[in-house]
């Protein structure tokens, strides 16, 4: 079991909320929160994962009542964060685990990471995205796969849902989420156990990219997402509520069966 400093977690994120997370006021922002439009978009949209292995949680709260007919992923009360940081140039990073069953192998042909940028889009800001796989808690465990360094985003495009705060509820068209593609032509292997999933995004906006977080109404505790940040790994922990939140992946790819893995031992040893 990972064991933080809550004092510490607590100062670093009530010290820093513009940088770490964004709260229901963006400080920092060049353009004024909670600017209507886009309603009438009629660009590209994501059309959904088509071989799920892990799929870590929903944002959606609201079907259709979202402008121009849009999904909303609403933050509930006493919750105040719309999303956390995982900038690139800044180094903020955000962190959370899937796990590969036992006795199984699973070729991973594809993740996608989802967030926003403040007044970006639709279509989407996001130029770039990062992933390193490990095998254990990021700030302790052992890289198995991929790096902070290369871009492996694929495609970008909205998921036709908006972030919002129950005051725009409705009409809020400021924090539009994107589905962040990354498609492997080689295929990760993965062998049964816990993994962490560490990702930055990189978008054309002053704002972000921020990660939106797991959402389910009526349920503040989400998960047990971790966020780089000044040098330290911490838990993902909204600002009013303290609620522990997990963070929106779908890995995709199949599962390995008994005989490709037979085959594979028998040619490795020969």
């Amino acid at each position: 079991m990972r064991t933080l400093s809550i004092l510490i977690l607590a100062t670093l994120l009530l010290a820093v909320p513009a940088i770490a997370s964004e709260a229901n006021v963006d400080i920092g922002d060049l353009t004024p929160a909670n600017v209507s439009g886009n309603s009438g978009y009629t660009g590209p949209i994501w059309d959904g994962p088509k071989a799920v292995l892990w799929d870590n949680g929903p944002f959606i709260t609201q079907y259709g009542t979202g402008a121009g007919g849009a999904d909303e992923s609403l933050v509930e009360p006493p919750d105040i964060n719309h999303g956390w940081g995982c900038q690139w140039l800044s180094d903020i990073r955000l962190a959370d685990d899937f796990d590969v069953p036992a006795g199984e192998t699973w070729e991973i042909t594809a993740i996608t990471l989802f967030g926003y940028q403040s007044m970006g889009g639709p279509p989407s800001t996001m130029t770039a995205a990062y992933i390193e796989i490990f095998d254990g808690p990021p700030e302790s465990a052992t890289s198995v796969w991929g790096d902070l360094f290369t871009d492996v985003l694929t495609s970008t495009s909205w998921t036709n849902v908006y972030r919002v705060q129950p005051a725009v509820a409705g009409t809020g068209t400021d924090r539009p989420i994107m589905a962040n593609v990354c498609e492997f032509s080689s295929p990760i292997v993965l062998t049964e156990g816990t993994y962490y999933i560490c990702w930055q995004l990189d978008g054309t906006e002053a704002s972000g990219p921020w990660g939106n977080p797991v959402t389910i109404t009526g349920q503040l505790e989400t998960g047990d997402a971790m966020q780089y940040y000044d040098y330290l790994w911490d838990f993902v922990l909204d600002n009013d509520s303290g609620a522990m939140k997990g963070m929106p992946f779908i890995v995709e790819g199949s599962v390995m069966s008994l005989e490709n893995e037979t085959w594979a031992t028998i040619k490795a040893i020969f």
